[in-house]
């Protein structure tokens, strides 16, 4: 197979992934070889790839490919999530589109066409993951409802439940009233809206006054349609003002509802009047606030229905005018907030809000505007109401101990390490988990209620019925579970519990499985459940690692920590990575309304799957944002150009597939130094894997393959091959044009002094650059696994496919003579280069070097790399005689210093007046650019992106002062 001449990814990408999936090469049959596992996290069946899957997968992939080529048994989990809220709106959207809705249907009538729905049209990210590369166990594709999590979830819920450790409770939720449910904190999205902060005066009952002679208690609140279900006004317990008052009671205006003046905390004396209206009801601190004050959940008052419409409290207080009105104006027409508001004015309770008009007047307004931090749900889109409800709650505080146990004593290791004090500051100060949905699609709540609501939790209908007896009417829970309750079971559940587990006697007979219904297994019935031999639960729980973004660190990392230490008895992963976010070029955080989201699968159209890959790993540094960049993912697209470039001059010269995993064994000190940098490269490589820094594991194969492959090895080994050549037959026009494309920046060669080449060197030459081109493929090919597998296949025929290969053991020693040897060329040949740059000589200028403080072993060095001095370096000689009088330019490495005569290269005056004239316009603009950072109204002032602008510039034009000046010192 030939390359083509120009690199096309979209011609190999596809080709190659199909390949893949088809052969089964994602989880080869490996069953003796070590396991090592990742749980993909579910996307949403809903969902499309966006740029935040592109990195969590990326990544990923870079590990799960990595553990595959060492010869492991590696399985990458994975599958997708029901989505409740998101899919079921998908599909009511479309009723919609049909003039239909849901409620046309019975329950299993509409949860028969959400799945009807998923097979037409769900899944579409699992086809984008593999446009990305990710090799995934397709094979064993999961879906949190399928029939294996169904049972999962069931046992789940009925042993925590049996256990105590799930119970029905009355507290407040998120409440979306577009969509009528529950919802979690994840789904809820803060934004700052205008709005406004009212005063009022709440009467004192039965005379009472404050010390100061007022008869009222002045409260602000931004939400004034919740007075209707007040409860208490709180002030602070050393609040000198209202000491006198703790105790007494407030007659509510609108309502006439007598309440008392509780004393608590969370009063602030210094915040507003230092009074704060309290209703339980409808604001999460004020829960907190009435459970101190002595109300029980069920006492607390509720004034809006499912829609955010007033409805009757329990104390039938709410005047009729309310009933019905939305708690705000919708739709134009005005709400319980509006009329609570002029109803209060009315009566001579609102308090002024007094500013100044333009000619310094007082104005009156009813209220002072405020930005108000506001949570909407983000997919209903409306205001979320705080709203007390029944719901399923697990006991998190519980499960969160065992959790946190772990992470302290080192079972389970998170990476950065900074995120262990989030972890515990979370698990530690934990709330009970509302796992209840008001939906009709997911998991439906495996729990029956009698007439006399008595509750019995089973796993179907006939279990609860002879639980409950003959007789019994039950009616079965209409909620369904919280999406991420089932994820939480992913990292065993998908493996094959429960299922696969089996029971052992203390002796460690396996016994009968117990019926399902059955508590799990206890030290107290003598029983230990475990995996069942040689099965995949055994094999891969747990996992070894998770890659997670920290945004769901709480919402599904921690919850599988509880659920996989409860019932599997062990940590669900050894190792938990968390990553950042993706953001703008500008650092911002992308969203639609901004305009700035970045669509991944533009970028691999544009660019291709590995060098968005490559991008991703290269940018992903612990406990950091990455900061979008085309022009970056475009340098990675250049990046495999030049490694399908330099593959194409090895084919054009002879240089095909190792067959060796061993390195070659090398006299030449090129050769003898490209090993050692592919075992320091393949080191370093593993080290960095090992302590998921996916950054410097790019920046190490990058620079290894562009700097010291292709820029120099290649370079250095072309008089050895072009000798070969010479010696056997023409060179044909195809590797002339290859040899173009990779580089020489000198041009071509028309010295005759090379060294001779022998066969036996030249043999070396192409068996050692094979071997080192293989080792890049194989080592880059979890960071690229398109082109390295086209590659693999390009440059020979090959027993197995580059994905299921074995990882580099070069099994050599790092030669330190020959590292020596020729870094010590890589500088002298540098330093010749720029300064040709300097003095503006031309790259193909052949010149001569005089050295002083030369010894016997640099005269070595000289001979051996004679060819390559003359052709890469264009040192066409190499005296250790005195150089001539005249100008010359200086340069010294490793203490010889080389004097190289400039007499015939360049017009040395006319060369010093435009260093001159240079240097002059640069030390101007740095002293232009010195006073503007030394004004404090610029750097105050100025944008923050300006300021380090100018810091760079200035940083900039120093260095160019600093090496034109060095220039001209050469030529003095």
């Amino acid at each position: 197979m030939t390359l083509d001449k120009n690199f096309d990814p979209a011609a190999i990408e596809a080709r190659w992934y199909e390949h893949w999936e088809t052969k089964g090469l994602f989880r080869p049959d490996r069953k003796e070889a070590e396991p090592y596992t990742i749980v993909n996290p579910p996307p949403n069946v809903t969902g499309s790839l966006h740029i935040g899957h592109a990195l969590d997968n990326t990544l990923q992939d870079i590990i799960i490919r990595h553990e595959r080529l060492k010869g492991k048994d590696a399985l990458w989990v994975v599958g997708m999530d029901h989505a409740g809220i998101a899919t079921q709106m998908v599909v009511e959207r479309q009723m919609e589109e049909r003039q239909d809705k849901r409620t046309n249907y019975t329950r299993e009538e509409f949860v028969e066409k959400v799945w009807e729905w998923k097979e037409e049209s769900g899944g579409t990210i699992t086809k984008q993951l593999r446009r990305l590369g990710c090799s995934m166990d397709w094979s064993n594709e999961r879906f949190t409802m399928d029939e294996g999590m169904n049972e999962a979830v069931l046992k789940v819920f009925v042993d925590l439940y049996n256990d105590g450790l799930i119970y029905r409770d009355k507290r407040l939720v998120n409440w979306d009233p577009a969509l009528k449910t529950a919802i979690s904190d994840l789904e809820v999205e803060t934004t700052d809206i205008k709005g406004h902060f009212w005063h009022f005066k709440y009467p004192l009952a039965d005379g009472v006054t404050l010390d100061d002679g007022r008869d009222y208690i002045e409260v602000a609140t931004t939400r004034p349609e919740t007075m209707l279900a007040d409860m208490a006004v709180a002030v602070h317990p050393k609040d000198e003002r209202y000491t006198s008052v703790i105790g007494k009671e407030i007659l509510q205006p609108i309502t006439g509802r007598r309440f008392k003046i509780v004393a608590d905390e969370h009063a602030d004396p210094e915040l507003g009047s230092g009074a704060v209206k309290i209703t339980p009801g409808h604001d999460f601190n004020d829960f907190e606030v009435g459970k101190r004050a002595g109300f029980a959940a069920g006492e607390m008052l509720n004034m809006l229905d499912g829609e955010a419409n007033v409805c009757q409290t329990t104390d039938g207080l709410v005047p009729d005018e309310y009933l019905g009105l939305h708690r705000f104006k919708k739709d134009g027409v005005k709400g319980a907030r509006e009329l609570v508001v002029q109803r209060l004015k009315e009566l001579g309770c609102l308090i002024s809000h007094v500013s100044k008009n333009k000619d310094g007047e007082p104005v009156e307004h009813d209220a002072e505007p405020r930005t108000i931090a506001t949570p909407f749900g983000d997919r209903g889109g409306v205001v979320i109401e705080p709203w007390l409800t029944d719901q399923w709650y697990v006991d998190a505080e519980t499960l969160a101990q065992p959790a946190i146990k772990a992470v302290r004593d080192g079972s389970i290791e998170i990476v950065p390490k900074s995120w262990e004090k989030t972890w515990f500051n979370w698990m530690e100060n934990i709330q009970p988990w509302c796992v209840s949905r008001q939906l009709w699609w997911g998991h439906q709540i495996p729990a029956w209620f009698d007439q006399e609501g008595k509750i019995y939790v089973a796993k179907d209908e006939d279990e609860a019925q002879a639980q409950a007896g003959d007789g019994v009417v039950l009616t079965r829970d209409p909620d369904v579970l919280d999406t991420w309750f089932s994820s939480a079971l992913w990292p065993f559940g998908t493996l094959g519990w429960p299922g696969d587990m089996v029971e052992e006697s203390a002796s460690g007979e396996p016994v009968e499985p117990r019926l399902w219904d059955e508590q799990h297994p206890s030290t107290s019935s003598g029983l230990t459940a475990k995996p069942k031999p040689g099965s995949d639960l055994e094999r891969h729980y747990p996992n070894d690692l998770l890659i997670s973004g920290f945004d769901i660190l709480f919402f599904w990392d921690a919850r599988m920590a509880m659920q996989g230490i409860q019932f599997m008895k062990d940590v669900p992963w050894k190792r938990l990575y968390l990553h950042g976010l993706v953001r703008a070029e500008d650092g911002s955080k992308m969203s639609k309304s901004k305009g700035n989201v970045v669509d991944p699968l533009g970028l691999i159209e544009q660019y291709g799957a590995d060098a968005l890959r490559f991008f991703m790993a290269a940018m992903e540094s612990q406990g950091r944002d990455i900061k979008m960049d085309d022009k970056r993912v475009e340098g990675y697209r250049n990046f495999a150009t030049k490694l399908w470039n330099a593959s194409r001059f090895c084919e054009a010269n002879g240089i095909g597939a190792s067959q060796t995993l061993a390195a070659p064994k090398a006299s030449l000190p090129v050769n003898r130094w490209i090993v050692s940098e592919v075992v320091e490269t393949q080191q370093a490589l593993d080290k960095a894997l090992t302590d998921l820094r996916f950054d410097a594991a790019a920046n190490t194969i990058y620079h290894f393959t562009w700097d010291r492959f292709c820029d120099w090895y290649l370079e250095l080994i072309k008089p050895i091959l072009q000798s070969g050549k010479d010696s056997a037959a023409p060179s044909s026009a195809g590797a002339e044009s290859v040899e173009a494309s990779i580089s020489d920046e000198n041009g071509p060669s028309t010295s005759s002094g090379q060294a001779d080449t022998t066969k036996a060197e030249l043999a070396e030459t192409k068996q050692v650059a094979g071997w080192v081109l293989d080792q890049i493929i194989v080592m880059l090919h979890p960071f690229m696994p398109f082109i390295t597998e086209e590659l693999w296949h390009a440059m020979g025929a090959r027993n197995y496919d580059l994905i299921v290969a074995k990882w580099p053991e070069p099994k050599a020693e790092i030669d330190a003579d020959a590292k020596a040897e020729v870094d010590w060329l890589i500088k002298l040949i540098s330093e010749v280069r720029s300064t040709k740059v300097e003095l503006n000589i031309a790259p193909g200028t052949k010149m001569t070097a005089h050295v002083r403080d030369g010894d016997d072993h640099l005269q070595a060095k000289v001979v051996r790399q004679n060819a390559a001095l003359d052709r890469v370096g264009r040192l066409e000689a190499i005296s250790f005689d005195p150089a001539p009088e005249g100008a010359s330019a200086q340069i010294v490495v490793d203490g010889a210093t080389y004097v190289l005569p400039l007499a015939g290269a360049i017009d040395i005056d006319a060369e010093k007046t435009r260093l001159n004239k240079a240097l002059e316009a640069s030390q101007k603009e740095a002293k232009s650019l010195s006073g503007r950072l030394g004004n404090p109204n610029f750097v105050e002032k100025a944008k923050p992106e300006a300021v380090e602008k100018a810091r760079a510039d200035l940083a900039d034009k120093e260095a160019e002062a600093e090496r034109l000046q060095a220039a001209i010192d050469r030529l003095d």
